[in-house]
């Protein structure tokens, strides 16, 4: 799961030699066989095993696909780790609201991803936090609220493309094509060939009403990556927009 993974990759909470070993052992049942890391975990939760012990229970549920669950616990560690002003606070609480925007809670997201926010000073860190909260924002509508979190995560950081890409994607949704044009080109930039990218590029294509551009477009990306969510996508538009299906081999990546 890419979830687990990415939290499983984060920044582990200091621990002495035999915490660290106690920590290692539930990683890997998580990973292996979520329902022993279930029972360990809480069990050492309730031996008063804090934030390592409420983190592998996190990982044990997003392994189930419990996603609820996780997040809670991943809430309940930030907030151990922020009454004991641990540097790991902030990270916390960003995964605590991907946990929960994996588990359609857009709500508990954004409270999650606003403490966050509030913990740490670091531009790199806050970029990621309000690109997150913006995923939170636009699964409730909110969408000039994500457009403003969207800008101050590029300015925070111009580096990732993905920030760039949702803000293309989210002044197209809201008509303005001039900042979804201008935004698009900085995550190109960033991620030249990336099939998401160019499924947006044919989006705002066709915003515009440059139809051929657009097809040409989404038939770059199945393409270049048949099967994907992006070529299916693709697929999807450019049968909505009226035009045959596509094969695979149909068209070159420009």
């Amino acid at each position: 799961m890419i979830l687990a993974a990415m939290l499983l990759a984060a920044a582990a909470p200091p621990l002495d030699a035999r915490e660290a070993d106690r920590y290692r052992g539930c990683l890997a049942s998580a990973g292996a066989e979520p329902a022993v890391a279930v029972t360990e975990a809480l069990r050492w939760r309730g031996a008063g095993g804090g934030v390592p012990a409420r983190h592998c229970l996190a990982l044990a549920y997003l392994a189930q696909g419990r996603f609820t669950s996780a997040a809670v616990e991943l809430a309940g560690a930030a907030r151990e780790a922020e009454a004991a002003r641990s540097p790991l606070t902030a990270e916390l609480w960003g995964q605590a609201g991907v946990a929960a925007l994996a588990g359609a809670d857009a709500a508990s997201a954004v409270t999650y991803l606003t403490s966050g926010i509030a913990a740490t000073s670091a531009g790199v860190a806050r970029a990621a936090l309000f690109t997150d909260r913006a995923r939170a924002l636009v699964e409730q509508n909110r969408l000039a609220d994500a457009r403003a979190d969207l800008d101050a995560a590029t300015r925070l950081d111009a580096s990732v493309a993905d920030a760039w890409l949702l803000r293309a994607t989210l002044a197209r949704r809201t008509g303005d094509l001039k900042t979804a044009e201008a935004s698009l080109v900085d995550a190109a930039r960033l991620a030249p060939g990336d099939a998401d990218i160019r499924f947006e590029a044919g989006n705002i294509a066709a915003a515009q009403g440059r139809t051929d551009l657009a097809r040409a477009a989404w038939n770059a990306v199945i393409a270049a990556a048949p099967g994907t969510p992006a070529a299916i996508a693709a697929q999807a538009a450019i049968v909505a927009a009226g035009g045959p299906q596509a094969s695979a081999g149909s068209a070159s990546p420009p």
